[in-house]
């Protein structure tokens, strides 16, 4: 009877690692690193004004002693006499004279010993501005390549993701740092353009079956003959799909306008405030909503397109949360140093300051309306807040006295 052959257990494959093991250098420690640049430059700096300031003080030092060498008095016919000392006269015993040429052999050194420290104070000062304007120099040139890094850095949050630092030199900490940034700027770029393409295909994906129903909903409402209750019915789907588009492109915007704005062109909010009021003009004489206007030029650079939406927006908001019959909007744009600013004021229900925050949430509304509301989707705000933050601006809501809200769009100039 044979026997069976135990197997041994299955083991789990070996997890896949994302980042490739770097191979450590031979000798680590001759890796010219900033720490060793720096210690060898500061200390060859010190080494350096070492010498200088020892060399200068010696200089100083045997001037002093030459000058100090010199006899203060001289003989002459046997007698002593001396125009820096003031000698005794004939007739003196020597302790006297000896007393007086130690004291003038002292005034004569002490002197000397003056000298000497004033003139190495004005070296020691020469040496030190020669110092600090040498180690600025050097601290100005090995910190060059992270002023590099940090331009690229800037235009890379400015612009677009395809600008690389690609930092040439020794492999040192600030060649590690941009590989590594730029290793990042790779992946964050990959990311960026698979969510474009994400969103270019679900735009077709999701428009192109909502306008199928819409063209068939449209053509069985053309037919004369259709019962009314079919009319009905259709009338309803339409209504339905036409919500169901407005929230696709309302969506679709919303992911593309989170992202910064790479083509900027030099755009008036007055002229996108005049488009956005006329867009709106109609639903606000349907409703008995006054509009009103008050636009100087404001030039700002970016999207005229996705600002017309911002203005859009916060018009049709405007209207839609309004006193019928009695109720006014007023559109103003002014120009301020630095910035332009897009105002719209209306009257409406008051707004407790509380649920300010809320009304720039995706599908919030006052009283925590949802989407079943005939007045939009709940993404109008939401839009204005990104595409302003993707202008590098923002928005502020304020209620306004006797309700209604103060919408403020800021963007720089």
């Amino acid at each position: 009877m044979p026997v069976p052959t135990v197997q041994p257990p299955a083991t789990a494959p070996p997890k896949p690692t994302w980042e490739p093991k770097q191979q450590e250098p031979p000798y680590p420690w001759l890796r010219p690193t900033i720490r060793i640049r720096l210690t060898l430059l500061y200390g060859g700096m010190f080494l350096i004004a070492g010498i200088l300031l020892l060399s200068i003080i010696y200089m100083l030092a045997a001037q002093a002693l030459h000058v100090g060498s010199e006899l203060p008095f001289k003989i002459v016919d046997g007698h002593v006499s001396s125009n820096v000392c003031n000698l005794l006269g004939e007739g003196t015993s020597p302790n006297s004279v000896n007393a007086a040429m130690n004291s003038c052999v002292n005034h004569q050194r002490q002197q000397a010993l003056d000298t000497l420290l004033n003139r190495s104070l004005l070296a020691l000062v020469g040496l030190s501005i020669i110092a600090f304007a040498f180690g600025y120099a050097m601290a100005g040139r090995v910190l060059s390549p992270l002023g590099r890094i940090t331009r690229i850095a800037r235009r890379v949050a400015g612009t677009d993701l395809s600008r690389r630092i690609e930092l040439d030199g020794p492999d040192d900490e600030f060649k590690e740092l941009a590989d590594t940034f730029d290793d990042m700027l790779d992946r964050l770029e990959r990311a960026f353009t698979a969510q474009q393409r994400f969103v270019g295909n679900a735009s077709h994906e999701l428009r192109t079956p909502l306008a199928i129903n819409r063209t068939l909903l449209e053509v069985h409402l053309a037919d004369p003959q259709a019962p009314a209750e079919l009319q009905q019915l259709g009338k309803t789907l339409l209504a339905t799909n036409e919500r169901s588009e407005q929230l696709v492109e309302g969506l679709l915007l919303l992911a593309r306008s989170d992202n910064q704005i790479i083509e900027r062109k030099p755009v008036d909010l007055a002229e996108v405030a005049s488009r956005a009021l006329d867009q709106a003009r109609g639903e606000a004489e349907a409703k008995g909503v006054e509009m009103r206007a008050e636009l100087a030029p404001a030039v700002v650079q970016g999207n005229g397109v996705l600002l017309e939406r911002i203005a859009l927006n916060l018009v049709q908001n405007a209207v839609r949360y309004n006193v019928p019959d009695s109720g006014w909007v007023e559109v103003t744009t002014e120009l301020l140093p630095g910035q332009a600013l897009l105002v719209v004021s209306n009257t409406g229900p008051v707004v407790p300051a509380y649920e300010i925050d809320n009304l720039f949430e995706p599908f919030r509304r006052l009283r925590t309306e949802r989407t079943g509301s005939d007045k939009g989707v709940g993404l109008g705000l939401s839009i204005a807040r990104s595409v302003a933050r993707a202008h590098g601006g923002r928005i502020i809501a304020e209620p306004r006295e006797g309700g209604g809200l103060v919408m403020r769009v800021s963007l720089p100039v």
